[in-house]
């Protein structure tokens, strides 16, 4: 396994816990590959962060820049920002801003229960109403690629500024 850098700015870095719940509360995040002629390709997507398994799961279409780039390359980035606050103390404003970097190789998934079990997962946390995450998945689910990031190294950072 690659050896991962140590947080310069130690007094920033949250726990493992701090991150967890941040790839848990937010919906987007972006998913970074090595593109085409060897340049980053960042993209955002929808996830789901399955904490028990340590993976981070999307759908995507079976084919594409970032299939293509998974393909030829599993190592993957994935960032997530939580929304930033201002904190306002008698005049004495700041941002605060945590985000988390994950670290880790992604593959498709083909076990067919482990795919509808990941895309289940997905989908409950963006549509209102398991009627409506049935429909979805009956209408969409044969043409989607369903694909686990699996954690090697993840780190987070609270920011306050000013």
């Amino acid at each position: 396994m690659a050896e991962f850098r140590s947080m310069r700015r130690f007094k920033q870095e949250m726990s493992r816990e701090e991150c967890a719940e941040i790839l848990k509360n937010e919906k987007r995040g972006v998913l970074s590959v090595i593109g085409d002629g060897g340049y980053p390709y960042g993209v955002p997507l929808n996830y789901y962060y399955d904490e028990e398994r340590d993976r981070i799961y999307f759908h995507s279409a079976t084919e594409g820049h970032k299939i293509d780039a998974m393909n030829a390359c599993d190592k993957v980035c994935f960032t997530v920002f939580e929304k930033e606050g201002v904190i306002d103390e008698e005049d004495d404003w700041s941002y605060h801003l945590g985000s988390v970097i994950a670290f880790g190789r992604a593959s498709e998934i083909t076990d067919e229960e482990e795919k509808m079990r990941a895309a289940r997962l997905v989908g409950a946390k963006y549509f209102p109403t398991v009627d409506y995450l049935d429909y979805e998945i009956e209408k969409a689910y044969s043409r989607v690629r369903m694909t686990a990031i699996k954690i090697e190294h993840m780190s987070g950072k609270r920011v306050h500024e000013k």
